[in-house]
C-alpha cells in the first residue's frame, strides 16, 4: 500500500504529489528538486532508522495507553492501516507523524549530531559494558574461566568476542555478543556470523587444545529494551533462522552445566540489572511477549546510574571495561 501526499514544488510553484515509500521518502515534503532520482544508499539507511525508531515510539505509546490502531487512528485522523504501517518502520509524512504525536499529547523533535561525536559517544558504551559485566560475574561464580574482547585470529580472518567462558576440562566454550539495539541489523548477523565459523578453532589454537571444543555455544544477547522487542517482532524469522537453538542452551550455562557436546546458537534478552524475585533473562520465543524492561538505550542509562551497585558508579572502570568490549573490528554495540 502507498500513500501521496502534496508537496511544494518551489521552483515551479505548484503543488505536486509525491509517493510515500518506505525508507525513501520520509522527508520528500521539504525536499528540493533534485530529490526525484533515487537517494544514496546511505540516505536511504539514515531514513530507515529514523523511521524505525519514530515507529518503535508510537508503538510503544499506544500499547502504553492500551489503545487499539482503530482508536489512534480516530484520534490522528488515519487509518488504522497507516498506523500500523508507521509503528512497522515504514517512512511516512512529517505530517502524519505529528498528526500522532499531537493525538498522543507528544512533541516531537529531530536532532542533528555531529557524525564524529556520534561514534565517540557510542564506542564509549556504559550499557554493552554492562551487559558484559553481568554476565562476566555470574559466570565467574560458576567457575568458569571467563575473558573480556577476546582475540582470536583464523588464518586472514582476525575478530575479537564481547565475552567468552570456556572449561578446558570439559573442553567446552560459550561465545556471547552483546548489543544494545540493532541499527543495522545486517551488519551485526554478519559479524554474529563470522565469529561463529571461526572464534571457536581460533581461541582452541590459541589455548593449545588439541581436538578443539567439543561443545561451542554462541549467543547473541539482547538489551530487554523496547527498541530490540521491536525489531525481533519486525524481523523473527531472520532471528529464528540465525539463532535456531532454544533458550535451554544459555540455561544451561547459566545454571554450570553446560552440554559436552555440540555446536548451539541462540538469542536471549537480558536486563543487567539484579532484580529481586524476577528472571534475568528470556529466550527469543518469551522475548516477543514479555514487557520490556527499558524503553530504549536511554531509560537503561539511567537505570544503571541509579542501580545502587558502586561499581558501575565508577565512570573510569566503565569506560576502560567499555573501551576493551569494543576495541577491535569486527565487534561492534
Amino acid at each position: 500500500m502507498q500513500e501521496t501526499h502534496p508537496a511544494w514544488n518551489s521552483a515551479n510553484k505548484r503543488q505536486v504529489r509525491v509517493r510515500c515509500e518506505p525508507c525513501r521518502s520520509l522527508l520528500l515534503e521539504m525536499a528540493p528538486r533534485k530529490s526525484s532520482g533515487r537517494p544514496p544508499d546511505r540516505v536511504v539507511q539514515v531514513a530507515s532508522r529514523l523511521a524505525m525508531e519514530a515507529g518503535t515510539e508510537i508503538h510503544d505509546e499506544r500499547r502504553r495507553r492500551r489503545w487499539p490502531l482503530r482508536e489512534l487512528g480516530l484520534r490522528a485522523g488515519l487509518t488504522a492501516a497507516g498506523i500500523a504501517r508507521l509503528e512497522a518502520g515504514h517512512a511516512g509524512s512529517l505530517e502524519s507523524y505529528a498528526r500522532i504525536a499531537v493525538a498522543l499529547g507528544l512533541r516531537p523533535e529531530l536532532h542533528l549530531l555531529n557524525e564524529r561525536q556520534a561514534r565517540t559517544a557510542r564506542a564509549e558504551d556504559p550499557v554493552h559494558a554492562w551487559m558484559g559485566d553481568a554476565e562476566v560475574a555470574h559466570l565467574q561464580a560458576r567457575g568458569f574461566t571467563v575473558a573480556l574482547d577476546e582475540p582470536f585470529q583464523h588464518y586472514q580472518f582476525a575478530g575479537r568476542g564481547d565475552v567468552v567462558a570456556w572449561s578446558l576440562e570439559r573442553r567446552t566454550l560459550l561465545h556471547v555478543e552483546n548489543r544494545t539495539g540493532f541499527p543495522n541489523l545486517q551488519e551485526a548477523l554478519g559479524s554474529y556470523a563470522a565469529k561463529r565459523a571461526y572464534l571457536a578453532e581460533g581461541i582452541a589454537q590459541r589455548l593449545r587444545l588439541r581436538g578443539g571444543f567439543a561443545s561451542v555455544t554462541h549467543v547473541m544477547v539482547g538489551l530487554w529494551s523496547s527498541e530490540v522487542q521491536h525489531v525481533l517482532r519486525l524481523r523473527t524469522a531472520t532471528f529464528r533462522a540465525t539463532c535456531p537453538d532454544g533458550a535451554a542452551t544459555f540455561a544451561e550455562w547459566w545454571q554450570g552445566k553446560p552440554s559436552t557436546s555440540g555446536v548451539r546458537s541462540t538469542f536471549v534478552l537480558l536486563d543487567p540489572l539484579n532484580r529481586t524475585r524476577s528472571r534475568r533473562w528470556v529466550g527469543l520465543d518469551d522475548a516477543l511477549k514479555v514487557e520490556p524492561r527499558y524503553r530504549g538505550y536511554a531509560d537503561a542509562l539511567a537505570a544503571m546510574g541509579t542501580s545502587g551497585d558502586a561499581r558501575h558508579r565508577d565512570s573510569e572502570r566503565l569506560g576502560d571495561l567499555s573501551s576493551r568490549l569494543r576495541t577491535g573490528a569486527p565487534t561492534q554495540r
